[in-house]
């Protein structure tokens, strides 16, 4: 069983994007036109933000932000320990200095409690993660955040259309950066991310940004970078946009399959949904003491899964100046060596579901 399929033999979808095609050739524009304006628009409405910015990718939405926001050299920037590595690769793009807090271990995002602990008179600003498609308990970080004066952007490349007491993920922070990558839950058919934020000199500071520091051509008003969702893929969000909500509730409903299928069984501990968030489910990431020899079971049963993530950051070699050590964050080490991702996507058949369950509980305990 393969882990991943981006589904583009649904039906009607190879019409909708060849429609979507030809529009682009039709009209001339390949860079900052009208999908981008017009895919701007839409998503801004979905996530409920006043603004989006379109970018190259989810990377850049995070260091653009933090450029954007004044974010400088020298700055902590408390980060969750256990997350993909871009989330603090950003913070040393722009010179700051990642802080790490431990994630809460039902939800796997950080905590207002726990970043309140971690902050110094140099914070400032905080990165909560809603990994895995599950939404950060954001009001306590939003009100802390805004008590201490200090820069709240979520980091929202997993969560498209999660949502957090009734609100969708990217209108809950100061800004949210959102990656495109084409596994995401609105995925392009290349790279691509954005930034969505209330706050409008925010986003004209993006927008020029994005542009070469540029609102007017060969006007450079800072020191800004080439980072532009091209048209193309903006044609073909539109159209993955339009089929987001469905997509999102088949995976709600493949992870239900999963948690009837998987819940008795020992040593297995399932995803968590708190009674505040939807989960949308960009991974269903299950945990057992014994995940290596798991996989390598479920390998050979013929069940393709991933590990997200296997180092956690604070031992990977491209953070060793900030001088952390094995022991440091037993948490994030512990879910390194446990987290097994199932395979996940919307158009994952019931037998499909049915049959990898079935591998998952006949190899879940160890000959």
């Amino acid at each position: 069983m393969k882990f991943f399929d981006l589904g583009l033999d649904d039906a009607g979808l190879r019409d909708d994007l060849g429609r979507a095609f030809n529009r682009v050739l039709d009209s001339g524009w390949m860079i900052l036109g009208p999908e981008l304006e017009a895919f701007e628009q839409e998503f801004a409405q979905t996530c409920g933000a006043a603004h989006a910015i379109g970018v190259g990718n989810g990377y850049d939405a995070l260091v653009l932000s933090l450029r954007a926001a004044g974010i400088k050299a020298g700055d902590e920037v408390v980060v969750p320990a256990h997350t993909f590595a871009a989330t603090w690769l950003a913070v040393v793009a722009v010179g700051g200095k990642p802080v790490p807090v431990e994630v809460d271990e039902a939800t796997y995002t950080i905590t207002a409690d726990g970043v309140a602990a971690a902050l110094t008179d140099r914070t400032a600003a905080v990165i909560p993660v809603s990994l895995y498609g599950h939404p950060v308990d954001m009001d306590p970080l939003r009100e802390l955040a805004e008590r201490r004066g200090l820069f709240l952007l979520e980091d929202a490349a997993q969560s498209h259309g999660a949502a957090y007491k009734g609100r969708t993920t990217g209108s809950l922070a100061h800004a949210t950066a959102f990656s495109f990558y084409p596994t995401k839950n609105l995925g392009a058919l290349g790279d691509g991310g954005a930034i969505t934020t209330d706050n409008p000199a925010l986003a004209e500071r993006l927008r020029k940004l994005r542009n070469y520091g540029s609102a007017k051509k060969y006007a450079h008003e800072m020191a800004g970078v080439n980072s532009r969702l091209d048209e193309m893929q903006a044609a073909f969000l539109r159209v993955f946009l339009g089929r987001l909500g469905d997509a999102n509730a088949r995976r709600r409903a493949i992870a239900a399959h999963y948690g009837e299928a998987l819940r008795d069984l020992p040593g297995l501990r399932l995803p968590a949904e708190a009674n505040w968030g939807r989960h949308v489910y960009h991974l269903y990431v299950v945990r057992s003491a014994d995940r290596d020899g798991l996989q390598a079971r479920l390998r050979e049963a013929g069940v393709d899964s991933l590990i997200h993530y296997p180092i956690p950051c604070h031992l990977q070699p491209a953070f060793a100046e900030l001088g952390f050590r094995a022991g440091d964050f037993p948490l994030a080490e512990r879910l390194a060596g446990e987290v097994l991702s199932l395979p996940m996507w919307p158009g994952m058949g019931a037998e499909a579901v049915q049959a990898v369950a079935g591998s998952v509980a006949r190899e879940s305990v160890a000959p």
